[in-house]
């Protein structure tokens, strides 16, 4: 049973500014005061979980247990079916270059992969966000959400970011990379997640 949320406020665990304007805006209905972690100066954990949910709760828990406060944070990326689930956990790591991160040569390595499976298209895919809202007992409450699609290639759009102009969404026939920015929010992954978190927390 998920616990209803009865704090002002809410430590959402991310560095990304990004997602903080996004949940903010989300919680604004609620009269929740949402903080980031770099207001707090917390560090980012090292992320040693090989799950969404592992990853989401290492960053979660650190953050509740440094402030005292609950804390709200997320894991995100895209599973490709053909490729076993890849890069999974590790999306953000196929873009790593040692000096940054690069997400066309990201797209270009699962591309080559698919091409090297000799699986045949649709290359079906999906774009997985699991939400961990931990509190400072040392409880928390999980709420995945998920996006169907697959993967096409060349890359389409500059919209988004990441792996947003090779995934297409089911219904679609336009990518991520194509779509307007408040669409995608609207359907995502990670709205998907959200709309369970306020069910569940606000509800």
């Amino acid at each position: 049973m998920t616990r209803k949320f009865e704090g002002d406020t809410l430590l959402v665990a991310t560095h990304n500014k990004g997602k903080l304007e996004e949940i903010t805006d989300l919680l604004k209905p609620y009269g929740i005061t949402v903080i980031g972690a770099a207001e707090k100066g917390l560090p980012e954990p090292e992320e040693t979980g090989t799950t969404f949910v592992e990853n989401a709760r290492i960053k979660a828990h650190a953050a509740a247990k440094a402030t005292g406060l609950p804390a709200l944070s997320d894991d995100s990326g895209i599973a490709i079916d053909a490729l076993d689930g890849a890069p999974g956990v590790y999306t953000a790591d196929w873009a790593e270059t040692g000096s940054g991160r690069d997400f066309v040569m990201a797209m270009e390595k699962a591309h080559k992969a698919l091409v090297d499976s000799g699986k045949p298209e649709p290359w079906t895919a999906r774009f997985c966000c699991t939400l961990v809202l931990a509190y400072p007992d040392g409880s928390d409450d999980v709420f995945p959400g998920e996006m169907p699609g697959r993967v096409v290639w060349p890359m389409r759009g500059d919209q988004g970011h990441g792996y947003d102009p090779i995934f297409q969404p089911d219904g679609y026939d336009i990518t991520f990379g194509e779509m307007d920015r408040w669409e995608k929010n609207r359907i995502s992954h990670r709205a998907d997640a959200f709309k369970k978190f306020v069910t569940g927390c606000f509800g």
